[in-house]
């Protein structure tokens, strides 16, 4: 049977409400504060705005500014990518050879954690397969 142990003060933090009610009430107060903050920035931040200016717009959302270049992310489409062959090559070669030291490395990891599994657990079952051609 499963002990509950509740406490029988009011001043705990002990809270029975159902979990859609906690989050509404989670959600209110985050939104409250958030207003609060907000309205605390506004505050500090004339002040700091005048001698920094203004911040870019990508760095406050709140306010619409018209967006100048080099500010917003312009929007765009790649339609063809044009890499020489050779050059295209010789990255593939270099990231084939950048590979061999991590296989080398992870080929290592694995062995020992398997020695270390065997040393741990020796009722584990080795396999091995067994090759052999029939004499004929």
């Amino acid at each position: 049977m499963a002990d509950a142990n509740f406490p029988l003060t009011a001043d705990s933090e002990f809270d029975d409400l159902p979990r859609t009610l906690r989050r509404e009430r989670d959600q209110r107060a985050r939104q409250a504060r958030e207003i609060k903050e907000r309205e605390q920035q506004e505050r500090d931040g004339r002040a700091m705005a005048a001698s920094m200016g203004d911040p870019p717009a990508y760095l406050s959302r709140g306010r619409p500014q018209a967006p100048m270049y080099g500010d917003e992310p312009i929007p765009a489409v790649v339609h063809r990518f044009d890499v020489p062959f050779l050059r295209l090559a010789m990255f593939f070669m270099k990231a084939v050879l950048a590979a061999i030291p991590a296989l080398i490395l992870l080929g290592a990891i694995l062995f020992f954690m398997g020695k270390g599994l065997e040393a741990y657990f020796p009722e584990l079952v080795r396999m091995k397969i067994l090759i052999t051609f029939p004499q004929g």
